[in-house]
């Protein structure tokens, strides 16, 4: 169960190549159902385009991610590939990555294409924001308001995150460790409550951290 890394969000960016106009789009797509959502409405912005190269890969828990890329149109292998060896290149899974071409009536060749189509797909990866997707365990707990500070100082120093918290009668609390370390953590806020506080322990799961 081994981490990866995505984007957040969209990012969009620009390039010109000889008068024609390469729109690097990307989006965070967690399956092929948001990857194609985004392609169909990164489409329907940019009907009068020639072309809208695509490419995505999608994190398959167990399997191989899923890749897919299209050229669009343009001659084959100068579009869809450079594009998905982009993102190949950057690490990134979950993502899908359209760029979409206004032509400017000059021929930029194959190595043309390919140059730009590579320049476009950076430059949108360039723009967005990365985050590390690892695998997690979450802690929910419940503490006195007296020990609230300390338990946040206990999740610091063993590298967790608060990701949640809700003040009431006391505090309610959500903590975010790596999976496989939360042993001595979990010990800490035993110790911390005099063994008081009832823990609830998810399963290892994908998240930011």
């Amino acid at each position: 169960m081994a981490g990866f890394t995505t984007i957040e969000g969209r990012a969009q960016a620009e390039i010109e190549a000889k008068k024609s106009r390469f729109i690097g789009q990307i989006a965070h797509a967690g399956t092929e159902e948001e990857a194609l959502a985004f392609l169909d409405e990164v489409r329907g912005r940019h009907r009068m385009a020639r072309h809208n190269v695509y490419a995505y890969i999608v994190h398959a828990d167990g399997a191989s991610d899923r890749m897919r890329y299209s050229d669009d149109g343009e001659p084959q292998k100068t579009a869809g590939m450079p594009t998905l060896d982009t993102l190949l290149h950057a690490g990134l899974v979950d993502v899908c990555l359209v760029t979409t071409r206004y032509f400017g009536g000059v021929l930029l060749g194959t190595g043309g294409l390919v140059r730009a189509y590579t320049q476009a797909a950076q430059a949108a990866i360039d723009a967005a924001r990365l985050v590390r997707i690892s695998p997690c365990v979450d802690i929910e707990t419940n503490v006195p308001y007296a020990l609230y500070e300390s338990l946040a100082r206990i999740a610091e120093g063993k590298e967790a995150r608060i990701v949640d918290t809700s003040f009431t009668d006391d505090v309610a609390v959500r903590i975010r460790t790596l999976a496989g370390v939360e042993e001595p953590l979990v010990k800490k806020i035993e110790e911390l409550t005099r063994g008081t506080a009832h823990m609830r322990i998810s399963g290892p799961h994908f998240a930011p951290f």
